[in-house]
């Protein structure tokens, strides 16, 4: 379906939201690997000190959600690297939301970021991967996007939105060379998750969701979700009617 990967030695990898967590962490394990990194964020100073790091990195500041600034992030790696054989949109935000408290400035900001972002991402590389003729593309989403969860009430939408797009990205890329994938991690020990006030199942560290991403890359699967234990779980409760999924989520969570 994808390329596998499992060789990252000279590969030249670009990751968009790598300052902190998951990014972060795949960063220095890809370098680690033997790959050429090039880490992107609006946090110039924080991506430039882990570039310095890492043997021969780049540290592109630009904002997810500026199209301009992502197509000039290209084209620096095009003309540096002269190409890119994977891309990683890793941006996210998140802020837990239910319906009596919706915050329109909030809600929209997970959605430039989450989705609009990932969109501009895609836009600013499928050009010069179907070029190439090669390359992979790759966006974080989450197991929220499976299904209506609660205090997801924008994020889940969002997460919903990029799989579907990553899916529709793989039907148009995968017969031109272009290889698609969407990961979809549970709870991993970030910034954002940081903010969630109940008992998360099966919480992770960063270092081993970038663990499971470079697993991932190893096979030929669309999707990439972990940890196991807790996605195949969700990928159950997604095949229940409403009637039935409605009053077990409720329960489980005590919404």
């Amino acid at each position: 379906m994808n390329p596998p990967i499992r060789n990252w030695r000279g590969q030249r990898v670009w990751l968009m939201g790598a300052s902190s967590g998951i990014g972060e962490s795949l960063a220095r394990s890809l370098a680690a690997a033997g790959a050429h990194v090039a880490l992107s964020a609006r946090r110039g100073e924080r991506i430039a000190a882990i570039a310095r790091d890492l043997p021969d990195a780049l540290a592109l500041t630009c904002d997810a959600t500026d199209a301009e600034a992502l197509a000039g992030a290209r084209d620096r790696l095009a003309a540096d690297w002269g190409g890119v054989d994977v891309a990683i949109y890793l941006a996210g935000d998140y802020v837990p939301m239910r319906a009596w408290d919706y915050a329109p400035k909030a809600a929209a900001h997970m959605v430039a970021v989450n989705f609009s972002g990932a969109m501009a991402f895609a836009a600013a590389l499928a050009p010069l991967l179907l070029k190439q003729g090669k390359g992979q593309l790759a966006f974080v989403s989450s197991v929220a996007g499976y299904r209506g969860l609660p205090k997801a009430l924008v994020y889940g939408p969002t997460k919903a939105a990029l799989i579907n797009f990553a899916e529709t990205l793989w039907l148009d890329l995968a017969p031109r060379g272009v290889g698609v994938r969407v990961i979809n991690p549970g709870f991993v020990a970030t910034p954002l998750t940081a903010q969630n006030d109940f008992a998360m199942p099966a919480l992770i560290t960063p270092q081993e969701a970038a663990g499971e991403i470079l697993r991932g890359f190893a096979t030929d699967a669309f999707e990439i979700h972990f940890p196991k234990r807790f996605t195949r779980v969700l990928k159950l409760l997604r095949l229940l009617p409403h009637r039935l999924y409605f009053p077990l989520i409720r329960r489980l969570t005590g919404a």
